[in-house]
């Protein structure tokens, strides 16, 4: 991180798991990071990080609302001056008893849902936060993708593959039309991770995974959030448009 001044970091879906691991290590580089998450739990996260030390505040919010995304990232600028990190992390995997639901049981209103959480909302709050950063001359921003947009799921339904998939296309996109500004798009595909989500799916079947991972075990926030704050930092200014897969091994691409 830039000693110059303190980054602002946005980070979605950090209550806890992933999210808020990617938060504590932005925090810890030295950024004031602003978590945000559908579930009350994010408050007190975020007064678990304060506690440690860590510059950070917390928003109680929808990302599959347009206004919602909209107010948020004006109120982030508002209130901190700028909004140079955003990551994209909330997102939803439905399951009906640990298992993914197959496409002919899936109805329409749980697959928009899908959409409306993993990708609509990372698309309004990258529309709403680009434009400043690109005025700015800086930015970065990192979406969370899915292993299961890489390669066969056999956990993750087809909402969330086509919603992850959607995500890594996206970026491409953004990453091309804000590249000459100085502002960075790309995506990270993690594999297993130890995670609430991940928990749904038992532990018989983490042992199954774990025995094809070649490097003998699932991932952990931590391994998360050090490539998240890679490539927020100035040091990954040359990659833009990527999707940096974090498996372990299991998926070589």
């Amino acid at each position: 991180m830039s000693t110059a001044f303190k980054r602002i970091a946005l980070v979605t879906g950090a209550a806890r798991g992933i999210g808020l691991g990617i938060a504590e290590r932005l925090a810890s580089d030295g950024a004031h990071v602003v978590i945000t998450d559908v579930i009350p739990e994010v408050e007190a996260s975020a007064k678990e990080l304060s506690a440690k030390g860590h510059s950070v505040t917390a928003i109680i919010g929808d990302v599959a609302h347009e206004a919602w995304c909209v107010e948020t990232v004006a109120r982030v600028q508002r209130e901190f001056g700028s909004l140079d990190i955003l990551v994209n992390n909330a997102g939803i995997s439905p399951k009906k008893d640990g298992r993914k639901i197959l496409i002919r049981d899936t109805d329409l209103a749980s697959w928009n849902k899908v959409f409306a959480v993993n990708i609509a909302g990372a698309f309004l709050l990258c529309r709403e936060a680009t434009p400043a950063m690109q005025e700015k001359g800086w930015g970065r921003v990192v979406n969370i993708s899915s292993q299961s947009a890489r390669t066969r799921a056999d956990i993750a339904g087809s909402a969330y593959a086509a919603s992850k998939s959607a995500m890594i296309g996206f970026s491409r996109v953004l990453a091309s039309e804000v590249g000459r500004s100085g502002v960075t798009v790309n995506c990270i595909a993690p594999g297993r991770i130890e995670s609430p989500m991940q928990a749904v799916a038992g532990a018989e079947a983490t042992r199954e995974y774990v025995s094809r991972i070649p490097v003998g075990r699932i991932g952990v926030a931590a391994d998360i959030a050090a490539t998240v704050a890679f490539l927020a930092s100035d040091e990954a200014s040359f990659i833009t448009g990527a999707t940096l897969d974090v498996t372990g091994g299991f998926f070589m691409g």
